[in-house]
């Protein structure tokens, strides 16, 4: 046989080991995950680490309720584990105290936890939950208008301070949230830090420590609850609140990095040396079922 029929011979094979190969690829755990809509009959328990787990027993947070309403419902994330669930609705009714209706919540996780197919990396165990900065205007929004509605922006255009937007009831709902004993920690944009501890008493700031800030978050607040107790397959995040014994309020190195080296990086004096890029973490819509706890593969075929 010739070379060049030898090669041609060689390319059909190739051609038809190619799509097989491609049709036995390990499917994502994303769209495993994203492509069930009910919890698992099991005992609620979250599984795993926030950003790389899964979640047994989700509860779902009804989709209105006397002082909150789920938004963006086509999601189907309005599902959490039940310490969750309870936080929202302690909250909720908390900002009614202060001169809020309620709160518009937005995701908290899918039916099963999981990784996303779009948006979040973590969010995975159910003990994720936005809360939007939009005070409610109502608690009779339908579907449609749940939807098209959007919260609203507390950052200014410097990025060093709240807007107009920023109101004492803000303050006041978070603080609550943080003074919560389940709170681990609570994800804000920087200028939310910032006024904090410009305007928190110095005599009461211990509750400070769990306000993290971090780049975007202008629109929502991000509170991660603690691994509850007898949850044994849960991770905890490392570094925990136990900083708050040592009476840090983390606001010298928050003015520090947010205001001057986040926003005006100091110029490099010596031109970097070469190096080897860092290998590329793999992404949370990249896993598959071997990246996730050996549990999550229950969760997923339980019925």
């Amino acid at each position: 046989m010739s070379t060049f029929r030898l090669a041609r011979v060689a390319g059909l094979i190739a051609l038809l080991i190619l799509p097989a190969a491609a049709t036995n690829a390990e499917p994502k755990a994303n769209q495993l995950f994203g492509a069930k809509d009910t919890a698992s009959r099991q005992k609620s328990q979250p599984i795993g680490f926030y950003s790389q787990g899964c979640a047994a027993g989700n509860v779902e947070l009804p989709e209105s309720g006397p002082t909150w309403q789920a938004m963006r419902l086509s999601r189907n994330r309005n599902w959490g584990q039940p310490v969750m669930i309870d936080f929202i609705k302690d909250l909720s009714a908390y900002a009614t105290t202060v001169g809020w209706k309620g709160l518009y919540i937005g995701d908290i996780s899918q039916p099963r936890g999981g990784p996303m197919t779009s948006g979040h990396a973590s969010h995975q165990i159910g003990l994720d939950v936005d809360i939007w900065m939009k005070p409610v205007s109502s608690l009779r929004l339908s579907r449609r208008d749940r939807e098209k509605i959007s919260s609203i922006n507390v950052r200014a255009e410097n990025q060093k301070s709240v807007n107009g937007n920023w109101t004492a009831a803000h303050a006041a709902i978070l603080k609550k949230a943080a003074l919560d004993p389940r709170v681990d920690r609570i994800f804000v944009t920087p200028p939310v830090k910032i006024e904090f501890c410009k305007t928190a008493s110095r005599k009461d700031r211990k509750w400070l420590q769990k306000i993290r800030p971090i780049y975007g978050h202008n629109y929502h607040f991000h509170v991660r609850l603690k691994c509850p107790k007898g949850s044994k397959g849960c991770v905890t995040q490392k570094p925990t609140v136990n900083e708050l014994s040592k009476g840090k309020d983390g606001c010298d190195s928050t003015l520090q990095w947010w205001v001057t080296d986040y926003l005006n990086p100091p110029k490099a004096t010596k031109p970097a040396k070469p190096s080897k890029p860092a290998p590329k973490k793999k992404s949370a819509r990249d896993f598959t079922m071997e990246d996730l706890p050996g549990q999550c593969g229950a969760v997923l075929s339980s019925r």
